[in-house]
């Protein structure tokens, strides 16, 4: 490999591996800036003596206020909505998370209204300092679901933020709010200024500039490679799942950081999406055949395609696309409940070690379905699906995607392997324990809206079937599964591997905490003749629907209501 500059050594190995002592133990990661903590969204920190053991404390039922006395290894408490799903941003000195407005923390905004809000604390004692709020738009719960608030992570940046709001708009902010005294520009004709709200730098309206039309809300948790902000658009059906209001908008887009001009647009699904689109992008630099390195801006579709593009367009305002890849078996069909076997894609796609690894999913009002993981080579061009559509009237032309099923057998539709196929493997369901039949839960995969986690060439993954996966993330050819465990619960978010254990969150509120090990009977132990995670489970008294986070030896969880800020004390 070519000497590499700092940058694409961020990209190909990420965040946690960047800062190293005089005695080449890795510095505990300070700052977890974005979601998955770089823009290869790899949640794996530095970090020391993370606890493995905490109680959450109990609250008063009436007043909601946290009686510390009563709670063991955790430094302080924040009360958050009444349903968080944006997943925590630590920077600056400050926790950054997404919520609704049920704390009621401006007296101008009384709980009972309905907002999207990003909340802002001091990191040191778990204080508020600003909310940024998000009035819900007239069109309702088409575009903006009620109660949801706001489902993205910011981006952080020295005193600078960024963050896409329920309303789709990419708005810039500074971080001191205006604690700091200033009002910071462009914009500065904002109405309320008092040191609890958010300083507004600049908003640019998707749906006002680009037309448009978000299923339900926009979350995507944008990234940036250098002054260039990476953003999905959320584009999507109307209410009848049916009909798309706006199938020549954008998709995915490109952002000057520093000024929110658009830089250029894709629309690649068009008309081919299926629901939502609701995933974050990746970026990183890509080690090519030849040994050039080839930057990257990874956005998954949609229509249940993971496309790779030029993060610099094509110089005239539009996309260059470098690949596409088909997540779905070709003659997988779409209907809009659990019996789908197409589906499109939430998780986030990861990049370790010059691959990329995403399952497929759906919104989970759907219900469970069939699921598929793939770990794909970034270094082709073209289609890259591992197969392709033909018609029997025309067998040696590929046929266009087609939206709800690629191959239509009884349309005289067939599937052919692609030669040009950059799949290394693919995981749906093996028969692990080679007793000749596929266990239904742990031998399968599910959909999944959660991201993968790699460490020592060892990935995790949970799916919404509440199964929690572990497979050798360098596998070639065929899946390797080292084990899984049931969580008997849907997990929503992503694992944290740090300090050699793995955390993963439930929808039952527990997070199940592993060793870090390929080996089953390292990662878990036996109880009662059941294999249980080695460190057991500990409950966070609601449901937990976001990942869990670690900057400076500060483990970072948060359930429907609070945000937990967790170390080990003496």
């Amino acid at each position: 490999m070519k000497s590499l500059n700092l940058l694409c050594v961020f990209s190909l190995v990420g965040a946690s591996t960047l800062s190293f002592a005089a005695d080449s133990v890795p510095a505990p990661t300070k700052e977890w800036n974005q979601w998955g903590g770089s823009s290869v969204r790899n949640n794996v920190p530095v970090g020391t003596d993370i606890p493995t053991e905490w109680n959450v404390g109990e609250f008063d039922f009436k007043t909601g206020e946290w009686d510390s006395e009563t709670a063991e290894n955790v430094r302080w408490v924040a009360r958050l909505g009444s349903q968080t799903y944006g997943n925590c941003v630590i920077a600056d000195g400050k926790a950054f998370v997404g919520t609704n407005n049920s704390g009621g923390w401006l007296e101008r905004y009384p709980s009972n209204v309905d907002l999207g809000c990003l909340l802002c604390f001091d990191i040191e004692d778990g204080k508020f300092l600003w909310q940024h709020s998000s009035e819900k738009l007239k069109t309702g719960r088409v575009h903006d679901w009620p109660l949801q608030g706001i489902c993205t992570a910011p981006l952080v940046e020295g005193k600078k933020l960024w963050f896409v709001t329920s309303r789709g708009e990419v708005r810039c902010l500074d971080t001191e709010g205006f604690h700091d005294g200033e009002n910071d520009g462009p914009i500065t004709d904002e109405q309320h200024t008092a040191e609890n709200e958010a300083d507004v730098i600049w908003v640019f309206d998707m749906m006002r500039e680009l037309g448009v039309s978000q299923h339900n809300m926009c979350s995507c948790s944008l990234t940036a490679v250098g002054d260039i902000l990476l953003v999905v658009t959320g584009n999507g059906v109307d209410e009848s799942h049916l009909n798309l209001p706006s199938p020549n908008a954008p998709s995915f887009i490109a952002i000057d950081k520093n000024t929110g001009k658009l830089l250029w647009s894709d629309d690649s699904p068009g008309d081919a999406i299926l629901h939502g689109q609701w995933s974050s992008p990746a970026y990183a630099e890509i080690e090519m055949p030849d040994g050039t390195m080839q930057p990257q801006a990874i956005f998954a579709g949609g229509d249940g395609w993971l496309y790779g593009f030029d993060p610099k367009g094509d110089g005239e305002g539009g996309s260059k696309l470098l690949w596409k890849f088909d997540a779905n078996p070709k003659e997988s069909f779409y209907v809009v409940n659990s019996s789908a076997t197409r589906n499109h894609l939430i998780a986030t796609p990861v990049v370790y070690k010059n691959r990329v690894y995403i399952g497929v999913g759906e919104d989970p009002e759907h219900g469970e379905g069939v699921g598929h993981l793939w770990c794909i080579d970034p270094t082709g061009s073209g289609d890259v699906s591992p197969e392709l559509a033909f018609n029997s009237e025309d067998p040696d032309e590929p046929i266009a995607p087609k939206r709800l099923q690629a191959v239509v057998p009884e349309e005289g539709d067939f599937a052919r392997p692609n030669p040009n196929s950059k799949v290394i493997w693919h995981y749906s369901e093996l028969d692990d324990n080679g007793d000749g039949e596929i266990d239904p839960f742990l031998e399968t995969m599910h959909r999944t809206i959660g991201s993968v986690a790699i460490k020592d060439d060892v990935l995790y993954v949970a799916d919404f079937s509440g199964i929690f996966h572990c497979l050798d993330a360098m596998a070639t050819g065929e899946p390797k599964v080292h084990w899984s465990y049931d969580m008997y619960a849907a997990a929503w978010g992503s694992p944290l591997i740090v300090d050699d254990k793995v955390y993963i969150g439930d929808e039952d509120g527990d997070i199940a905490i592993f060793n870090h090990s390929a080996d089953p009977n390292e990662a878990m132990v036996e109880d009662g003749g059941e294999m249980m995670p080695a460190h057991g489970e500990i409950n966070m008294g609601n449901s937990v629907y976001s990942t869990p986070v670690v900057a400076d030896n500060v483990l970072y969880i948060s359930n429907r209501t609070h945000l937990f800020a967790i170390e080990k004390k003496e």
